[in-house]
């Protein structure tokens, strides 16, 4: 038996140690959106959970935009820690910093112009808008804590260290869980009291993440003047790579917003409706992500150390459990979806609403885990232009023809189209496979 036949036989190991901890981390996020789903969803009033979804809408569209931050950092960081370079890990992480700072304080200063126009993308009623702006005007003074995080965590990931990641992500979201309930329901905070507990948790986290960091790798970061860390040649490839990673989210942005929108505008009902079953699209995709964070981090080391063998092994383990972990999901939400919808709700009218809706919910995790797998790869892999390439033609020719050809209801269609999509996004992905990433060791 070869050493590499060896290390392939551990290869479960490696993606159960990098992605049990992502997925234990990764799972407080969507937990976050169900509490506060749950908590507006208890109120009195339908406009405190239309304004939630409006509000995430907007910071999904900000931090998913700016996702590169951490899937940038991820993919250049294997695979310097892969080629054993400590100079190109000192490098990555003070250009992250710089760049996640800027781009914070600027998000704080275009927050008005953006709360308007986020605002103002849906006809939902004016109650609806109003605890909308509120909650966004509140939770936007969290965005350089939040793209800060981003980084770390990012950089931790790439030194195959998934456990600060799993740390921070757990304590600030039960900080924010703590918070939150506390300022809704015991001080009468409503939609803003959910915003204010983000923001403080935020910054709480961003402590813990410097002192994880402080503690365990400050030894090991080299110094640089600034100047060698805004160079401006590795700024331009930072920027080329994390530019295409930035117009591949925006395609998810423009899916997800699109799918709101379209919600908003058929009634603020089902807007209501279709926030709580993407709570099991979020669900399931944080969990998953998992290990598409460990596809991510062991693409890029492989790559970086030139294992041709056991970057492909790495792929195929990883697209494995994504399988069985989808079948697992898919038998959850067939057999107990309505159970947890009415723990997130006790209104009848949702109830009732989502119930003809609930096969599009089953079959998502099947349809979609392609695509999260392949997105982790090609990430670590920094194969930019292909991520770049594949959610063009996924939103272009099958989002946006589904939706508007299908011979169906509007709210079917929607569905249809967002399922189409995603199986899209894993087809895509697959067939470059073989040119962007096997080709590259």
């Amino acid at each position: 038996m070869t050493i590499f036949q060896k290390s392939a036989d551990g290869l479960n190991k490696e993606i159960l140690k990098l992605a049990i901890p992502n997925i234990l981390s990764n799972i407080t996020i969507p937990l976050l959106g169900l509490v506060d789903t749950a908590l507006m969803g208890h109120l009195d009033s339908l406009d405190y959970l239309g304004a939630i979804a409006l509000g995430s809408m907007i910071f999904n569209i900000i931090y998913w935009s700016l996702g590169f931050l951490r899937m940038g950092t991820v993919g250049f960081t294997a695979q310097a820690y892969g080629a054993g370079d400590k100079q190109a890990l000192t490098l990555i992480f003070k250009r992250g910093i710089f760049v996640a700072l800027s781009l914070g304080i600027l998000v704080i200063v275009l927050s008005p112009w953006l709360i308007d126009l986020g605002i103002n993308l849906t006809s939902s009623g004016e109650g609806v808008k109003h605890y909308a702006a509120n909650y966004v005007s509140i939770r936007i003074w969290a965005a350089p804590a939040s793209l800060l995080i981003l980084v770390f965590s990012g950089w931790f990931l790439g030194v195959q260290n998934a456990v600060y990641p799993m740390i921070i992500a757990i304590a600030g979201n039960v900080l924010n869980i703590v918070f939150s309930f506390v300022f809704v329901y015991y001080m009468n905070m409503n939609s803003a009291g959910a915003a204010l507990g983000t923001v403080i948790a935020q910054y709480l986290s961003l402590v813990l993440a410097v002192y994880l960091f402080v503690k365990k790798y400050k030894k090991d970061i080299v110094k640089k003047k600034i100047g060698e860390v805004l160079k401006l040649r590795e700024m331009k490839v930072f920027f080329s790579v994390n530019g295409d990673i930035f117009m591949r989210t925006l395609g998810i942005i423009f899916v997800i917003s699109f799918f709101t929108i379209k919600s908003a505008n058929i009634s603020d009902s089902i807007l209501a409706v279709n926030s709580i079953l993407f709570q099991f699209f979020l669900f399931f995709s944080f969990m998953l992500d998992g290990f598409a964070n460990a596809a991510e981090a062991m693409t890029g080391e492989y790559l970086g150390a030139g294992n041709s063998f056991l970057l492909r092994k790495s792929i195929r383990r990883n697209l494995l459990f994504g399988l069985l972990f989808s079948f697992v999901f898919s038998i959850i939400y067939l057999f107990f979806g309505e159970n947890i919808i009415k723990l997130l709700t006790d209104n009848e009218k949702v109830i009732i609403n989502s119930r003809p809706l609930m096969i599009w919910v089953v079959l998502m995790p099947l349809i979609s885990f392609t695509a999260f797998i392949f997105d982790g790869v090609f990430i670590g892999a920094t194969a930019s232009k292909a991520l770049r390439n594949g959610m063009i033609i996924s939103v272009v020719f099958v989002f946006v023809p589904l939706y508007y050809l299908m011979p169906f209801d509007e709210l079917t269609g929607l569905w249809i189209a967002f399922l189409g999509f995603m199986a899209a996004r894993g087809l895509t992905l697959g067939l470059m496979l073989n040119m962007f990433v096997y080709k590259k060791v």
